[in-house]
């Protein structure tokens, strides 16, 4: 069997323009399912991003909110009733807003301020410089150092800029473990700060996060905030709900969907057609194989490693240069929100396996039904 996959391997590379073909027909419908799917993967991934940074179990919210980053304000009260609940080990409020910062040299950057309980600091960043007790100092704000930093003018310990008319002082700097889906950096302060420097309605919470005392209890405190009105959700269904509302309430989803489904199509029509031209033009090579012994089985088995050997080679080559194109983008835009995961790549791999098995089942069924008194009669 070693030596009929060599001749076949040899009959596949022999035309190299065949094979080139066939190669970057499929590298070409990976790339661009892997590109569009990679894409999609990181924009659920930002747009999560405040809640995988803050990290709290559970998650009080108002019915209406659909993403993070739309928050409506609930009554202080809510608060309260939240603390009083069996099972809650304990309870903070989270502020979550959008400021217009002017900066040094008078231009000015929209910028989101997610206020801190000011008793427990609770989410607080990962300070890579600056100490964390600063944040009570007057105006004490932490600023996020990620890929948009350097829209604040790269600050540093003891920057200073306004505020809605209020003066900043750059007291931490700190990392998180993802960015933002919109390109606006991030500060950090205490929640009564946030309230004086930000307008605001009369309801002033944006989250309540909650710590149950035992995973069961998560059950129970949903219940409970379900019957006073609101919405109790874990950390992982509020990520699931907002990367919902991104799939299926947008067109981005759609968009991808469709995306992928011309780079199957696009795939499958080059390689097929491709791989069908090939197996025409070595018929001769195959009858003469079956002429001098060669059994269907091996003839079949020479087609499926050639479909194979060309679809791996191209899934690898695909995956391989979208990545090289991701990495080039975030060299020019570091916020560049593309990311490949597992998923993705094994999404990818089905489709090559199908459009491998589609290619070879067109060429089976070509030289199983060659004669070679035909082929030696022409």
């Amino acid at each position: 069997m070693l030596g009929i996959f060599k001749i076949a391997y040899k009959l596949l590379v022999n035309d190299r323009a065949k094979f080139a073909a066939l190669l970057v027909g499929i590298t070409f419908a990976v790339f661009l399912m892997i590109q569009m799917t990679s894409l999609f993967s990181g924009v659920l991934s930002r747009s999560s991003a405040t809640v995988i940074n803050i990290g709290a179990t559970m998650w009080v919210m108002d019915p209406a909110v659909q993403t993070v980053a739309n928050s409506i304000p609930m009554p202080d009260y809510v608060l309260d009733e939240v603390r009083s609940i069996p099972g809650v080990k304990y309870a903070v409020p989270l502020y979550s807003g959008g400021a217009l910062a002017k900066l040094r040299d008078g231009t000015y950057q929209f910028v989101t301020v997610m206020g801190l309980d000011d008793a427990t600091l609770f989410g607080r960043p990962r300070l890579i410089d600056g100490n964390i007790q600063d944040i009570f100092a007057e105006n004490g704000f932490i600023v996020i150092k990620d890929a948009e930093f350097a829209k604040l003018e790269n600050p540093t310990i003891g920057t200073e800029f306004e505020l809605n008319d209020h003066r900043v002082k750059i007291v931490g700097i700190g990392e998180v473990a993802t960015s933002g889906l919109f390109g606006v950096p991030t500060l950090y302060t205490t929640y009564n700060r946030a309230l004086q420097y930000l307008p605001n309605t009369r309801f002033t919470a944006s989250y309540i996060l909650v710590e149950p005392k035992t995973a069961s209890d998560a059950a129970v405190i949903a219940g409970r905030v379900h019957a006073m009105g609101y919405l109790a959700l874990t950390k992982d269904q509020f990520i699931d709900k907002i990367a919902a509302f991104y799939t299926f309430r947008t067109g981005l989803g759609t968009n991808i969907l469709l995306m992928t489904v011309i780079s199957f199509i696009v795939g499958l029509s080059i390689s097929g057609q491709t791989f069908y031209t090939f197996i025409i033009e070595n018929l001769e090579k195959f009858g003469a194989l079956k002429a001098i012994g060669a059994k269907s089985r091996e003839l079949v088995a020479m087609i499926l490693f050639q479909a194979a050997f060309t679809a791996l080679t191209g899934y690898g080559l695909g995956i391989g240069l979208c990545a090289v194109m991701i990495w080039l983008a975030r060299l020019r835009i570091p916020d560049y929100a593309a990311v490949i995961t597992f998923p993705n790549i094994g999404m990818a791999f089905a489709m090559v396996v199908i459009i491998a098995g589609i290619s070879s089942y067109v060429g089976v069924r070509k030289v199983l039904t060659i004669e070679p008194f035909d082929i030696f009669r022409g």
